[in-house]
């Protein structure tokens, strides 16, 4: 018997067998987060813009064409930006890769994994392929969100150790719930969509040693990986009830522990909003380098860049072996996307450029020499009491020619739970994001007219093809 920290988890919680899996446990609370959704609302529309703005972006990349041509079937669902109409999975799969391509979207602080670029996709392909309501959709996102960022909680930092991407571990899993929920699957269907997820999950983080492009691909793949295990649940297959926590589970796979803080899952579940902290970036580039960008912002306001002889920056151990080593790399990135996932080239974008936007992680930026310069002179040490993962901290000094030293330091990451970008914000991010992809500002505002009811109607995105 399991009492959680109110009656009403109480009562749930009691009503399962003494050996009832996690699975089952959060199958059990879907009618309670179902019914509470509609306080999710404001964060699924934020989401529901960014993401879309983000497809727009990306929709005349290499790599979006890439993803349109390796899929073969076509169907009734929206990719969007693109006419062709794909199949549910092949919707999800081209809008999970275009929202994450450009490493601009969502990240939930404490895991890290970017929930909108899985969720949002995969429920929004299944809506329409079903012709869903709005308050499905509503549901679906909501869920999904919720379960993949408190699942990121369980065993934080150990996904990223073993040498996997959390977002395209969890992802799935996230997915999978909300794509169960939005389609009010049973509680027998949704622990056997989940087991069935399970084995679908996957993503190695490899691309960081070349900029390869399959970190752009893990969203819609455990997207559209979610689609097949749900409807693979409809039709009767079955799958492990003990998926999460089992001895061969899903943590034991990619965190390498089953020791995980449970508790963190499943108390509260679908009461208590923890996905509503969701943080959306201001800068193209990886999550824990946006504070860094902000201090070097600051800092060029007060230095002349030409004077710095050295940049040195307290850094989380956490973030070391994806952000900063093997240093010399990372000081000289191989092309644009590899520099995403550089500090050394973030900070000095946000020295010489004043921003890490889109414009900073083109072919020919990479290669400009004061960027090549400055960053060179980038270096980290650890700071052993760094908050990480619970917050993204900044930190940035400068030596100067004539030997001043000046820093600046941030305690959290602008755009997140303690400095949350504003609907506005995210809107004209969004209106950005379009003009960069191509589309006009009328097909912007349409959008934008449309999200404002997205969640009152059946999901029809036919006009945005």
């Amino acid at each position: 018997m399991v009492r959680g920290p109110n009656p009403l988890e109480y009562r749930i919680i009691t009503t399962l067998a003494p050996n009832s899996s996690i699975s089952e446990r959060l199958a059990s609370a879907i009618p309670r987060a179902r019914a509470s959704s509609p306080a999710f609302r404001e964060t699924a529309e934020k989401l529901l813009v960014d993401i879309a703005g983000l497809c727009v972006a990306a929709r005349r990349t290499d790599y979006v064409r890439a993803a349109l041509g390796g899929w073969e079937t076509s169907g009734a669902c929206t990719a969007i930006g693109h006419e062709r109409a794909f199949d549910a999975g092949g919707a999800a799969f081209v809008n999970g890769t275009a929202a994450h391509g450009e490493d601009f979207d969502d990240t939930f602080e404490g895991g890290p994994v970017h929930a909108g670029a899985v969720i949002v996709p995969a429920v929004l392909a299944v809506c329409e392929r079903e012709k869903l309501r709005g308050d499905d959709a509503l549901a679906g996102i909501a869920v999904g969100a919720e379960l993949m960022c408190r699942a990121s909680l369980v065993a934080p930092k150990r996904i990223h150790k073993a040498s996997f991407h959390p977002t395209a571990v969890l992802g799935a899993v996230g997915a999978a719930a909300g794509v169960a929920s939005a389609l009010r699957l049973s509680e027998r269907e949704f622990v056997n969509a989940l087991g069935i997820v399970g084995s679908m999950a996957g993503g190695i983080i490899e691309y960081l040693a070349e900029g390869a492009w399959t970190k752009r691909l893990h969203p819609g793949w455990a997207a559209q990986s979610a689609i097949r295990a749900v409807d693979l649940a409809r039709a009767g297959f079955i799958g492990p009830r003990t998926v999460l926590e089992g001895t061969h589970g899903l943590y034991q796979a990619f965190a390498h522990t089953t020791e995980g803080d449970w508790a963190k899952l499943v108390d509260g579940f679908g009461e208590r909003w923890v996905a509503g902290s969701i943080a959306f970036k201001p800068y193209a580039c990886g999550t824990m380098t946006q504070p860094y960008v902000d201090c070097a912002r600051r800092l060029a306001k007060r230095v002349n860049v030409g004077d710095i002889v050295e940049v040195v920056c307290e850094a989380a151990e956490g973030t070391v072996h994806r952000l900063w080593e093997p240093l010399a790399a990372k000081q000289q990135p191989p092309n644009a996307y590899a520099a995403k996932f550089s500090s050394p080239y973030c900070i000095a974008a946000g020295f010489v450029l004043g921003h890490a936007g889109l414009d900073a992680f083109t072919e020919e930026r990479v290669r400009d020499q004061r960027l090549q310069s400055l960053a060179g002179k980038v270096r980290y040490q650890i700071d052993p009491h760094n908050p990480y993962p619970d917050e993204f901290t900044g930190h940035v000094r400068v030596r100067l020619k004539d030997g001043r030293e000046l820093e600046e330091r941030q305690a959290h990451m602008r755009g997140g739970a303690h400095e949350p970008l504003s609907r506005a914000d995210i809107e004209d991010k969004f209106r950005l994001n379009c003009t960069y992809g191509g589309w006009s500002a009328a097909q912007a505002e349409r959008f934008l007219a449309y999200v404002r009811g997205a969640f009152d109607a059946p999901v029809d995105l036919a006009a945005f093809r």
